[in-house]
């Protein structure tokens, strides 16, 4: 317990205050995933819903096989 207080007091007494950026927009600074616009659409918005309709599709698919696989079975 002794060795853990003097731990936590020697991280104490070297602790020195760190600066960060300021969180204030830089003056000028533009969004660069479009033209003045806006943020608009990065990536391919079509191809996102085609993957999460296919993900979906694939649980029920290996949930719907698991079921009928592992079905206790009437003697």
């Amino acid at each position: 317990m002794g060795s853990v207080a003097v731990a936590l007091g020697t991280w104490l007494i070297t602790a020195t205050v760190v600066i960060a950026a300021s969180p204030s927009p830089a003056p000028g600074a533009a969004d660069p995933r479009s033209s003045g616009q806006g943020p608009g659409l990065v990536g391919d918005p079509l191809f996102a819903l085609v993957a999460v309709v296919g993900i979906g599709l694939l649980s029920v698919v290996a949930t719907l096989a698991w079921v009928r696989l592992t079905a206790r079975r009437r003697a």
